[in-house]
Formats: structure tokens, sequence, C-alpha cells
């Protein structure tokens, strides 16, 4: 189906939208209505309120400040809705002998190279510039569009459609899945993406509260079993902080062995369907809420291991292998909820420095920054992100 011409507005409308209730922001002449990703974005809500009704395009490419990838540009993309004639461009219109080539914008041939001519085209008048179909012209509407050719240019699984089995059917090789993975999409169909597509479903998708509530209880009366088979309190708390700190380490290796192990990735759609679904799912859809904290039977299956090693390690009391375990596990529960926070919450200053720190996991370098929780053990193993100094407001 083809596209529509997207309508004009006028500059003072657009500065007129800088509210929570109603937020456009515009790039040269592009406007997009950012309302609906002003809760998902990475940065938060205020980053892109400080700049409502005003163009962006110096902010986003600002390294000091932060630096947006490729994708970042595509999700923009999705919520365009207009376009603004700025100064350089009126006064082109008004000086030629055409301006109707020229106004309202996208431009057709002669009105483009008149801007041209004046030196005011720039890349977003030169880009296609039509909802949908990527047509850069009216003309483009009778030209018949391919919607399937369009769909595997731009996204290499259809969001509409149960994931998975297009994971394990798509014939991907490791490296293209990898590049594509790690180009994070937002899924606009409701409040997550098709994973299974049948009774399996609901088991893919955890509320973040679901995880203290699930495992809270076990921890407590963990604890409690824990410091009746130990001489003291302070012994029970010992153990118990001694395992809240090596889930710190567990959490890095796992981060980094386990769910990044793009290196030594089978280049076969087992090993790539494991990945997808163990993470890659999550680099692939970042804001998902429901999927960035683990699911209960996933994290059964994954801490069942550490609970043998705890009480391996420490062999000659169950008592300390418990409490060490207890208190790995009430880590497990900081950094699931932390995560979800991370992505999704307005957050104190500590906070804060962890959400840009881990955004930049996920939007810049996949390779480095493993720690969610805290830095400190990419420090210690040099993966450790190297974040631009923050330039404060004027």
């Amino acid at each position: 189906m083809p596209g529509r011409t997207l309508p004009n507005f006028l500059m003072k409308e657009v500065a007129s939208h800088n509210s929570s209730k109603s937020c456009y922001v515009t790039i040269g002449t592009k406007v997009y209505d950012v309302t609906d990703f002003l809760d998902s974005h990475p940065g938060g809500a205020d980053l892109i309120l400080e700049h409502g009704g005003k163009d962006v395009k110096a902010i986003m490419e600002d390294e000091i400040s932060h630096t947006h990838t490729e994708a970042a540009y595509e999700i923009l993309e999705d919520h365009l809705i207009g376009f603004v004639a700025t100064e350089p461009v009126l006064k082109t219109a008004i000086g030629c002998d055409h301006p109707n080539d020229i106004l309202p914008l996208p431009p057709n041939k002669a009105g483009m190279q008149e801007l041209q001519e004046n030196g005011v085209v720039t890349k977003e008048l030169s880009e296609p510039a039509l909802q949908s179909t990527g047509m850069s012209s009216a003309e483009d509407l009778y030209k018949e569009t391919d919607a399937q050719e369009d769909l595997r240019k731009h996204k290499f699984l259809n969001l509409d459609k149960p994931l998975l089995m297009q994971v394990w059917n798509g014939g991907f090789s490791k490296d293209f899945y990898l590049e594509q993975v790690h180009r994070p999409r937002q899924y606009k169909g409701g409040a997550s993406a098709p994973l299974f597509g049948n009774f399996l479903e609901p088991l893919s998708k955890t509320a973040w509260y679901v995880i203290p509530i699930f495992w809270l209880p076990p921890v407590v009366y963990g604890t409690c079993l824990a410091y009746q088979g130990l001489p003291s309190a302070f012994q029970t708390a010992a153990y118990w902080l001694t395992g809240l700190a090596l889930w710190t380490l567990v959490e890095y290796g796992l981060h980094r062995g386990l769910f990044h192990v793009d290196k030594y990735l089978p280049d076969n759609r087992v090993g790539i369907t494991a990945h997808f679904l163990l993470h890659g799912i999550h680099h692939y859809l970042p804001m998902d809420r429901y999927r960035l904290v683990m699911p209960p039977t996933l994290f059964v299956v994954l801490a069942t291991p550490f609970y043998k090693l705890a009480h391996t390690v420490f062999y000659w009391d169950w008592y300390v292998a418990t409490a060490v375990f207890c208190g790995g596990i009430f880590g497990y529960i900081c950094y699931d909820c932390t995560h979800y926070f991370l992505h999704h919450k307005n957050l104190p200053w500590y906070y804060r420095q962890l959400k840009s720190y881990h955004i930049a996991h996920h939007w810049r370098d996949v390779e480095n920054g493993f720690g969610v929780t805290s830095r400190f053990w990419d420090s210690v193993f040099g993966t450790e992100l190297v974040m631009p100094k923050v330039a404060k407001a004027a």
C-alpha cells in the first residue's frame, strides 16, 4: 500500500509541542512526534523534554553529551510526522520563480535543483521522506512497493510474527545475525513482540516485580535456616555478604562469558537460536518491559549449578554454604530489578551514571561494559566503557 504525503508545520506550531503531553523535535526540516517514546528513551524523558519543540541535530551529534548510533536515528524515523520549512528553505522558495516546486515539502525534482543551486539542500531533504514506504516524492506514490523486500532490507525479522521460528528457519549466518540483533528495534504492536506465538508465550514474559515476589521468600527462609545452624548472627551476616559480593562476579561472568559469547557462537541455527533466546532478544528489543528480567523458570535452571557449587566450595558446613547462596540470590534480585530500572525509570545520581553506562553497552559497544549493578569487574578485567563527560545544559 503506498504511503501518504506528510503535512507541513509552522515553526511556531512545532515549538508549542514541548511537554510530556505532546512533544515534537526536529532535525533540519523533519518533524518527529516523540511523545510515545519519552518513557522509553534510554537517557530518560527529561532529556528529551529539555529540547522539546526544538531542533535536536546538534545535541544528537554531540560526542561530549552522547553519541547516537545509526539505530537511534532508525527508531526516530518511526516517529516522523511531517516537515517544517527552515528559514533558508523559505528564502529560497520566496526568491524563486516557482515556489510551489519547493513548498510544501518535500520538494519535487525542480524544487530540489533550485535548493541545490542555492546551497540549501540538506541530508534531511535528500533522504526518502514519505511515511511507511521511504518514498522521496509524490510521484513515487504510483510506483509499486515490494513490502517484503522492504522488510528484509530494514529488519531481518518480522516483529508482528512469532520471532523464534523466524530465527530458527531464517538461515542467517552468524555474522549477519550478530550484526542485526545488536541493532536495537522498538516494537509498536503492543507490550511485547511475539516470541513463541503459542501457549509458551506467557513463560517468556516477566514483569519486574515478579522477581522479588518469587525469590525473596526462599532467600529469607534459607537465611533463617543458616542462622539457626551458625554460631552467631555476625557470622551469618558475614557469609551472606560474601555471597552478595560473589554475585557481582557471577553477574559479570554470566553477562560476558555466556550471554555475550559472540565470537565463539556456533555458525548454525541451533547456536544462533539459543543465543537469541538467552540474550539476543534483549539486545534486539532492549526496551521490551517484559523481557528485561529473567523468567523464574530459566533462572531456576541457571541457579541450580551455583547451588551445588556453593555447597562444593563451602563443603565443610551446609549452613555456611546456604548463607552464601542466599546472599548471592539476593544479589541476583538486586541485579534484575536494577536492570529494569536502568531501562525504564528516572533514578538518583548514582543510578543515572549506571544507566548511562549500561545503555552505552546497548547502543555503542556490546563488546564492553558488562557490569550492570557495578562497573568494578569491568575495571578489573579491562572491559570498562570509557564514558564521555556529560556537558551541563546552559
